[in-house]
């Protein structure tokens, strides 16, 4: 098994007083030669947007996209005419291919967002722009993993342009847990949500990340409730 680590606190920081935001990688102002993404993950953003806030309609392409809820509700817009609203326990997907112009505002003009969108780059160019979303019974997750998305269609998940999975685990204090690749040769980016775990030897906390790849397997044991995201992305 070979890992890399990275701590909450060696993140990058925009503040644009509407918008909070931590970045796992390089992105917009934030550059760290060392931290240009994870295999074909390029972006993983922790977003906390205040209320009736949110980001203008701007452009995307040749992009796999994916927002993950934590908290509240977000308004998308699109122009593939795709309107909605995501909330608790839904998951979106938005492939981004020959180019697609999108907003996401705070639907509440009371609460705060907070989610965490991630970019993998896809194994095709230039497709046809594409928008799913589904809920998912994460509140149902006990001392498990749930597949939210995949490169392998299929009614359980949502599907994405690249033979990669992201999967929701919780597990209660004290418990483990065995995470099998879906997809041979790719590594792991684990994004801890709440709590501590350990994996090899490694504790991490809250927000912190461990990239983990050539092995076919590995254990992630709980140290205190938590919860994660495994973020499975081919190393090249």
């Amino acid at each position: 098994m070979k890992k890399i680590i990275h701590k909450a606190d060696e993140r990058g920081i925009a503040e644009h007083g509407w918008l909070h935001s931590k970045f796992s990688f390089s992105f917009a102002e934030y550059y760290n030669p060392m931290k240009m993404g994870f295999g074909l993950l390029r972006v993983l953003n922790d977003d906390i947007i205040e209320p009736s806030e949110g980001f203008g309609k701007h452009p995307h392409n040749n992009m796999e996209i994916i927002t993950i809820m934590l908290q509240g509700e977000l308004e998308h817009k699109d122009s593939s005419g795709s309107g909605s609203v995501i909330g608790p326990g839904e998951i979106q997907v938005m492939s981004a291919g020959t180019g697609i112009l999108h907003s996401e505002f705070n639907h509440s003009q009371l609460d705060l967002v907070n989610l965490l969108q991630l970019w993998i780059i896809p194994k095709e160019r230039n497709i046809a722009p594409r928008y799913d979303q589904k809920l998912f019974p994460l509140d149902e997750i006990k001392n498990s993993l749930l597949k939210v998305v995949s490169g392998t269609k299929s009614n359980d998940t949502l599907y994405i342009h690249q033979n990669a999975a992201i999967s929701l685990g919780k597990l209660d204090k004290g418990n483990k847990l065995v995470y099998n690749f879906s997809y041979k040769g790719n590594g792991v980016y684990l994004f801890v949500i709440k709590g501590n775990v350990s994996i090899d030897g490694a504790e991490l906390n809250a927000r912190d990340s461990a990239g983990i790849y050539e092995v076919d397997n590995f254990e992630i044991s709980a140290l205190t409730d938590s919860e994660f995201v495994f973020i499975e992305v081919p190393m090249n």
